[in-house]
């Protein structure tokens, strides 16, 4: 079926029409979270979680932990597929967990839970207590302080006023998009489309007196498309996903640019081998940016695995790059009020005018490496915290794509990246790719199955951008030029 949450999308008839909000909406912490973003029911799940939550801390307590804190969560997802104008399937899925971490003196453990019944919580709380007493202690354990005060909390827009939509306006969803795509000519055939819709809710208590929630929606839609017949098939996809169904963009705009996409690719030509020009689309361009934050993410830092080890402070792209990172912006799918840790989530400038300026840190890391914590830290049920990323995007450049295109007599146009050979360790990079060749300023032809190869301290100190960020997925960026990546042919 069609790829989850792919990259971004973009115009060309390689690029999406840019419908949609161009950016983030602005923060508003006029209204309390409990109450602004939570329904009736978003409003007693918060209270069901908190509960169970809070339950289970004191029960930690009174097994013998130091400390303990409890992340929970609990989502319901609604999915459908549709193939050929029939319905493939629709399901709904609720889920509820309980991780609790507990901490004796400076050894902690972490376990979870879906079973919510009181004597297994009691279990749960005893078992994590008697690993902690047999687990060594970690010298840079760090117990939070109380983190952020309820009122201090900041209010955020993440859910969508309209609710849970029904089955069959999720099913017509799915439907008019095949169909729409299935309409324009040349389409031979559909791998089908998709379109989901979830609500989560998070809940964070602890000893230290900490507790506080959130709950985040999101809807998508996809469609993969098929044209031409035999060993001419091709094939290409479009998708879209936001918070708000009112802001995805429309139906017949998704199933269009899947058809346009697809039928671009029709009869690819051979590639070639060397070194030349290479602009990433930004459908893809955000894997860049990607792999910045894993070289940069304290963990690895405090382990000397990155490739970014000695930069802090330095200069590693051009002066025409600068990167943000913020967990506290309206409708965005990553963010959040507070870190997994109870702490306020600073807003970086992750990189300006090309200079590298932080560490992505929770607690631990910040202790080892002796910096301030900027409050990233990030966990699962059952796993430990530790640093990641909230939205994270690279600025806009100066030039238009179709100028930077114009300038390249011989290059290659990326649409899609197949696969990865990528060490953080030392920034060694190669990937496959499809995507289209540049001839004297033009799209030329498509093709595919190449290979790109170089390494990433030396792609981020060409990297150049376009103008056409679109805001919307978490990790974005606009369409980045590199002036020269060795490309290689399977037929050469």
């Amino acid at each position: 079926m069609t790829p989850k949450h792919p990259a971004n999308s973009p115009a060309t008839p390689l690029q999406d029409s840019g419908s949609g909000p161009a950016q983030a909406p602005a923060k508003n912490v006029a209204q309390n979270v409990a109450q602004s973003t939570a329904a009736p029911r978003g409003a007693a799940e918060n209270a069901r979680l908190s509960t169970l939550a809070d339950d289970l801390v004191r029960l930690a307590k009174t097994a013998g932990a130091d400390y303990a804190d409890v992340y929970a969560y609990s989502s319901t997802a609604l999915s459908t597929a549709v193939r050929l104008g029939e319905q493939d399937y629709f399901e709904r899925e609720e889920d509820t967990g309980l991780g609790l971490r507990v901490f004796i003196g400076k050894s902690s453990a972490c376990l979870s839970s879906s079973d919510i019944r009181l004597q297994a919580l009691k279990d749960l709380a005893d078992k994590a207590v008697t690993m902690a007493r047999h687990v060594p202690a970690d010298e840079f354990a760090i117990l939070p302080e109380r983190g952020l005060a309820a009122d201090a909390i900041p209010a955020l827009n993440l859910t969508d006023p309209a609710g849970e939509p029904d089955a069959q306006s999720l099913i017509a969803l799915a439907l008019a998009v095949e169909n729409a795509g299935r309409a324009v000519d040349g389409i031979t055939n559909s791998e089908g489309a998709e379109a989901e819709w979830s609500s989560s809710t998070v809940v964070l208590c602890a000893s230290n007196g900490f507790q506080g929630a959130y709950r985040k929606d999101y809807c998508s839609a996809s469609l993969s498309l098929i044209a031409g017949e035999g060993t001419g098939m091709e094939r290409d996809y479009a998708y879209d996903g936001c918070t708000r169904m009112s802001d995805m963009d429309k139906a017949a705009e998704i199933g269009q640019r899947a058809a346009d996409r697809t039928l671009a690719r029709m009869n690819p030509r051979r590639g070639k081998t060397g070194r030349f020009p290479v602009i990433y689309d930004r459908r893809v361009s955000s894997s860049l940016v990607g792999h910045l934050l894993g070289a940069i993410n304290g963990a690895r830092i405090v382990r000397g695995t990155s490739f970014l080890n000695d930069s802090l402070g330095k200069q590693i792209f051009t002066p025409h790059i600068t990167i943000h990172d913020d967990a506290g912006l309206d409708y965005m799918p990553k963010s959040r009020p507070f870190d997994s840790e109870g702490q306020a989530i600073t807003p970086l400038t992750l990189v300006e005018s090309g200079v590298l300026n932080h560490w992505i840190m929770d607690l631990r890391s910040a202790a080892r490496l002796a910096m301030p914590n900027n409050g990233h830290a990030s966990r699962g049920l059952a796993s430990q915290p530790s640093p990641s990323a909230a939205n994270v995007w690279l600025e806009n450049g100066e030039a238009a794509l179709a100028d930077i295109i114009a300038d390249i007599k011989d290059g290659f146009y990326i649409t899609e990246l197949i696969g990865s050979s990528i060490s953080t360790t030392s920034g060694d990079y190669s990937r496959g790719a499809s995507g289209f060749w540049i001839e004297n300023g033009k799209i030329a032809y498509p093709v595919s199955e190449l290979t790109i190869a170089g390494n990433l301290r030396d792609i981020y100190a060409s990297l150049i951008p376009a103008d056409d960020l679109r805001r919307r997925y978490g990790t974005d960026a606009p369409s980045l030029f590199v002036p020269a990546l060795t490309v290689a042919s399977p037929t050469q």
